[in-house]
């Protein structure tokens, strides 16, 4: 399976898997998958415009171009980012992230 994860060299390093695994109560649930989801921007338009749209139609978002992207588990932001390209592939560098308090709370 191909690494979907590229942390950077230096500030920030992250914890390895033994830390995480001797907290109480986390080594239950570090194996299991979780959805990321990154929100580039939203929009309300009429069931009529959504009928209308074809191949060439431009949604507007209410995100302005330079804006960080909202990175999304479970229905919570839980970080900020920007749009990175590795290889050929897109991905986002997150530049902003909540507390990892406020992590653990929003699982609950």
């Amino acid at each position: 399976m191909r690494n979907r994860i590229h942390h950077s060299p230096g500030e920030g390093a992250p914890e390895t898997d033994g830390d995480l695994e001797n907290q109480p109560n986390l080594s239950m649930i570090l194996d299991l998958p979780l959805e990321v989801t990154v929100r580039l921007g939203q929009t309300k338009i009429l069931i009529r415009d959504l009928l209308r749209l074809d191949r060439n139609s431009v949604l507007e978002l209410d995100q302005n171009a330079d804006d960080p992207l909202d990175i999304v588990v479970n229905d919570r932001v839980l970080a900020r980012g920007e749009v990175v390209v590795i290889e050929d592939r897109l991905g986002i560098r997150i530049t902003d992230i909540v507390s990892r308090a406020e992590r653990v709370d929003t699982l609950a």
